[in-house]
């Protein structure tokens, strides 16, 4: 049965059970001793039961009021940690925030993101995803995440999207590759050359073939899942790829070259992607903004820097 028991008619009770006497417990709620004497009747009736014994000297509690005691102070302990809690929730000082990220992007930029985050809003527990686009689109979809940060394709009309940041292309070889001194590359230049693909399911595929798509390009008969992979086989002499900026981390360890593809349109855009049913909490926003602080910022840096000749990994 749910009671129309307000906060105001529980505090003046327990200011009653405290002082045992009606001038003074009204006194203390800021009420006319009449409006006192309305809220506690009003409050007994809708118990439905006696819960003051008044005569001229003295206010006793009945038994029924005694066991409202304990009622009453429970009732406004919940409320009042229920609307701590949301304070809390509202201040970013507890709560938790997940995101559905591109294995590239969640490993080079957004661990630096989190790490801030957790630095100014320490109770707010973070969650990670790092996963194709499909994925990433399918675990906002479920509502496991509160936000995506992926490359475009299908399916994205049901979301709402914008661009975080482009990521422009490189044309990774080894050192001793015929174009291996180049400054940027054309994409004619690339007629001839084996190039090592990544899985058909990936972003960085589909972009590679959309870009060579009308070139003479060999394809080396490797496509693999991890870039790391590739790498080891570009290493190894057995072709080249078309990679995205954000991914050369994992080429460093090899001695390998990464030059710009001369085309302003040879990008990949990372988009921040969210439900249009559903808003952000307090502590999502707060992880959204940080990442257009940090990684919008970082991506015009990117795209606004010249890179001279082939860079060493």
């Amino acid at each position: 049965m749910l009671l129309n028991i307000s906060t105001k008619q529980l505090q003046a009770f327990l200011a009653l059970e405290q002082y045992r006497h009606f001038t003074q417990a009204a006194e203390r709620c800021h009420l006319s001793q009449s409006a006192f004497s309305a809220v506690i009747q009003k409050l007994e009736a809708t118990v439905g039961a006696k819960l003051v014994q008044r005569d001229t000297r003295n206010v006793t509690l009945t038994t029924e009021g005694e066991l409202f005691v304990e009622v009453a102070r429970a009732l406004l302990a919940d409320l009042d940690a229920a609307f701590t809690d949301m304070g809390d929730f509202i201040a970013r000082r507890k709560g938790r925030v997940a995101l559905a990220v591109l294995p590239s992007l969640a490993a080079n930029g957004i661990p630096e993101v989190i790490a801030h985050y957790k630095a100014s809003y320490p109770g707010i527990t973070v969650q990670l995803f790092d996963a194709l686009s499909d994925q990433c689109l399918h675990l906002l979809r479920q509502g496991r995440v509160d936000l995506a940060l992926t490359a475009p394709g299908a399916n994205l009309a049901e979301f709402s999207t914008r661009t975080l940041c482009s990521d422009p292309f490189f044309f990774v070889c080894r050192r001793d590759h015929p174009l291996a001194r180049k400054r940027k590359i054309r994409m004619p230049d690339l007629v001839g050359c084996e190039l090592i693909h990544l899985a058909p399911s990936t972003s960085v595929r589909q972009h590679v073939d959309q870009l060579t798509r009308g070139l003479d390009v060999r394809h080396s008969g490797l496509e693999v899942e991890h870039l790391a992979t590739v790498a080891g086989l570009i290493g190894q002499g057995l072709g080249v790829s078309l990679v995205p900026e954000l991914t050369l981390f994992q080429f460093r360890s090899l001695d390998l070259i990464a030059i710009p593809l001369d085309a302003a349109a040879v990008v990949r855009p990372i988009l921040i992607v969210q439900r249009k049913d559903r808003a952000l909490s307090h502590a999502a926003q707060g992880m959204l903004e940080l990442i257009e602080a940090r990684l919008s910022a970082n991506g015009r840096q990117r795209g606004a820097k010249p890179v001279d000749a082939g860079l060493r990994l």
